[in-house]
């Protein structure tokens, strides 16, 4: 079973939308699972400013964290 990520949303009238296509697909039947939000839950941008705030990661402001410089590696083009 082929697994596919992907976002939509669902409107008023209770459908899906997909937010791209799924090319990779013929027409045929397909089992779908759907995560939704709750409520309370933050959003992205929310959990990446606390992440950046956080504590936990002051170690990476240390310049012996900096290893890796922009040369180093071959460009990954998705």
């Amino acid at each position: 079973m082929k697994a596919i990520e992907t976002s939509g949303t669902v409107d008023e009238q209770h459908r899906l939308h997909l937010d791209a296509p799924l090319s990779d697909l013929a027409a045929q039947r397909v089992r779908v699972i759907v995560l939704a939000p709750d409520a309370d839950e933050p959003d992205e941008a929310t959990w990446l400013t606390a992440a950046s705030r956080s504590p936990a990661f002051d170690f990476l402001h240390d310049s012996a964290e900096d290893v890796y410089t922009a040369n180093d590696g071959v460009p990954f083009h998705d």
